[in-house]
């Protein structure tokens, strides 16, 4: 599964009682041979994916794509990238509260 494959699918995967009354928007700045750029939005309930960055976000992610997926797959411990710097949040709080919602830890 590539980086886009499992951004794409998100909504999918995201219950709507677990985002009921939630509004964000995630930009995923993602480069390498599997990067890309997608917006995440949550609107009360709903989830979609754009790709290229889309409004204003709460929160950005800069990865690679290879990296992104390393973290998903169970491969990189989440926290073990961030320290060394495979993956950067501009706000960790937003990130923390959506992490296990979006499967990302």
């Amino acid at each position: 599964m590539t980086a886009k494959d499992f951004l794409m699918g998100l909504p999918e995967k995201v219950s709507p009682e677990a985002i009921a009354g939630h509004n964000t928007n995630f930009h995923f700045d993602l480069g390498g041979d599997d990067g890309g750029q997608y917006t995440l939005k949550i609107q009360d309930g709903s989830a979609s994916v754009v790709e290229g960055l889309d409004g204003e976000a709460n929160c950005v992610v800069k990865a690679k794509g290879s990296d992104l997926m390393d973290i998903v797959e169970g491969r990189q411990n989440p926290m073990m990238a961030f320290m060394m710097g495979k993956i950067k949040v501009s706000n960790q709080g937003e990130m923390l509260k959506y992490a296990k919602i979006l499967g990302l830890m």
